[in-house]
């Protein structure tokens, strides 16, 4: 067998592959969207089916035979094919590292986690879902030993690596140390310096959920968001969902505070863009995806910290907020408006947080999901953990469950290894904004007008195009001219609170 046609063989296997992820994909969005409470059970079956039916694909021996063969010719690819052949080898790697019946199980586990947390979180009781929950850390377990083993990795990098390739937690930890002490000195300066300033005017609600959805829908077009390939919905937690062709974000709607689902919906378009954009040669292989979870996080955050709470687009969408809520002008004045949403105050909720206090809520559960996936802390002490993280951290005591470890819908889903690339995430978007804006400086005035246009157009070039081609460091060096730079961030940190 010649290496193309071993090649393109590969190709026609990970495009089924892909479109098998897909269908599982537009059935997560369903569980989180649409699903009656009581079909949890089957769904987790079908999660389950689909994770064995993908896995197997990726697993037979007739996949192994075609990467060889198509390696040992790799000389005669094009060098897209050949990245792109690495990075099928690299997802036959890790598949094969995993028991078939470890997957299926895996899958049944999250789903029935998944629905429990639901209800669990709504009444704020985490004994209910715990059983769950402790089932899915222990097949995590077993799974990080196994890409272990695989790779080389230790079991927590094996499971980052799965989220952001080449991503370590000595990486994180010399990241995140001098990040907790920059934002030690820098957090009271800012408390500060905002008590000197009027308090901001609060918006006086109610904001009707319609009049909301319709802004909201209104602003992901002016994003970029194709509503002939999209939909906006509601769910417990915000996310985005689908596929690049049939793309699925959703918020939650507060009729007291329209910031939550605006800012929401902005910061999924972010990720939604980025699917949309990723290079249509390479569509169903993995070279048309994205190049990691902290990669898609800083497109999210762009969106929504970088422009959207930038003072030239709030100019722009105070007028937009008179007319579709009314009330008082002075509260939707530009002024306001940053005084409200770039106000920094410690807070329970990782989702509602500001910048500042927002990568403390990372590294508190960083710290946790290590300790639980070594073993070091058991499910059942979860939640005194949380609590006294957050006393540390932020000086909070958590007044229940709810707003603690229930919060957020990753670990009972089994994403462990996630959560440090929201951070990484907003220190790459901080970077990514100013060279854009340093290269294209028509990008401000186009935000003053509500325009993202000029801004998605240079992502689109520099981020979404390229795919999977490099990891994080690689990605930024060739949009940005260096690697993470976490100077950026704080720079942006400074200038917005400080400054």
């Amino acid at each position: 067998m010649t290496a193309i046609a071993s090649y393109g063989r590969l190709r026609d296997r990970f495009a089924r592959l892909a479109a098998l992820e897909e269908a599982s994909a537009i059935l997560h969005w369903d569980t989180s969207v649409m699903m009656p409470p009581g079909s949890a059970p089957a769904r987790g079956e079908q999660m389950a089916a689909l994770a064995a039916v993908a896995h197997g694909m990726l697993t037979e021996p007739s996949a192994g035979d075609e990467l060889a063969a198509a390696e040992a010719g790799a000389a005669r690819l094009e060098a897209a094919d050949r990245a792109n052949l690495a990075l099928m080898r690299r997802k036959h790697r890790r598949a094969t590292a995993l028991p078939s019946d470890l997957v299926e199980a895996m899958a049944r586990a999250c789903a029935a986690c998944e629905a429990a947390w639901r209800d669990a979180r709504r009444t704020s009781d985490f004994p209910a879902v715990q059983p769950r929950l402790a089932e899915v850390v222990r097949l995590v377990r077993e799974q990080a030993a196994a890409l272990s083993a695989a790779t080389g990795l230790s079991p927590y990098d094996a499971l980052m690596d799965g989220f952001q390739p080449g991503l370590t937690d000595a990486r994180v930890e010399a990241v995140f140390g001098p990040l907790a002490a920059m934002l030690g000195e820098v957090l009271p300066a800012v408390l500060e310096r905002q008590a000197a300033h009027p308090a901001p005017i609060p918006l006086h609600g109610p904001f009707p959920v319609s009049a909301q959805r319709a802004l909201c829908r209104s602003l992901a077009e002016r994003a970029g968001l194709d509503f002939a390939a999209a939909r906006l919905d509601e769910s417990t937690h915000p996310f985005c969902g689908g596929t690049p062709s049939d793309i699925r974000i959703t918020t939650r709607y507060d009729e007291a505070d329209p910031a939550q689902a605006i800012l929401g919906v902005l910061h999924e378009c972010g990720h939604a863009l980025y699917e949309a954009h990723l290079p249509k040669a390479f569509a169903r292989s993995p070279l048309g995806e994205a190049a990691g979870m902290a990669a898609h996080e800083s497109q999210s955050l762009i969106i929504e910290m970088q422009a959207s709470r930038s003072d030239a687009f709030l100019s722009w969408l105070g007028p937009q907020m008179l007319h579709a809520f009314g009330g008082d002008p002075a509260t939707y004045a530009p002024a306001n408006l940053a005084r409200l949403w770039r106000r920094v105050a410690p807070g329970f909720i990782r989702v509602e947080a500001d910048e500042v206090t927002y990568p403390a809520h990372v590294i508190l559960r960083w710290r946790l999901e290590r300790a639980l996936v070594a073993g070091d802390l058991a499910v059942a002490d979860l939640p005194a953990a949380w609590n006294a993280g957050m006393k540390e951290l932020l000086g909070l005591d958590v007044p229940d469950d709810r707003r603690g470890c229930l919060q957020d819908i990753h670990w009972y889903d089994g994403a462990f290894g996630y959560f440090p690339a929201y951070t990484l995430g907003a220190m790459g978007a901080a970077q990514l904004f100013q060279a854009a804006v340093a290269e294209r400086p028509g990008i401000t005035a186009a935000l003053a007008e509500g325009s993202f246009a000029p801004l998605v157009a240079w992502l689109a070039e520099k981020v979404h195009a390229q795919g999977a081609l490099h990891d994080l460091d690689g990605l930024l060096a060739a949009a940005t001219g260096r690697g993470l730079d976490p100077a950026a961030f704080e720079r942006h940190i400074r200038t917005r609170y400080l400054g």
